[in-house]
This record gives C-alpha cells, structure tokens and sequence, in this order.
C-alpha cells in the first residue's frame, strides 16, 4: 500500500470514531434531558421521548 492508502485509511477510520462517540454523546445526553422535563412534570414520558428523538435526528 501507498503512503496515499494508508493516510486515507486512517482518515476514514477517525471519522468512523468521531461518528460514534458523538452518537454515544448524544444517546447519554437524551437520556438526562428526558429525565429532567420528566420528573419536574413539564412532559408526559411519551411527550418528552418523541421530542427527544425527533430533535436529536434533526
């Protein structure tokens, strides 16, 4: 292999990596925003779930 294969090889994995540790970032940070609106009652568990998934897909 190239210096050119490698080098983009590992570009491609370190992209791979930052899409996993954001989607993890963001799976963790869902789950303290749904307990906070929920446990002051501002939402229904149903309510704050939707908005939590369609928010974190947008």
């Amino acid at each position: 292999m190239t210096t050119m294969h490698v080098a983009l090889w590992v570009i491609v994995a370190l992209v791979v990596l930052a899409l996993l540790f954001d989607f993890m970032n963001g799976f963790h940070d869902a789950a303290n925003s749904i307990a906070t609106v929920v446990s002051t009652g501002v939402l229904r568990p149903t309510q704050a779930v939707v908005f939590a998934a369609f928010f974190n897909f947008v």
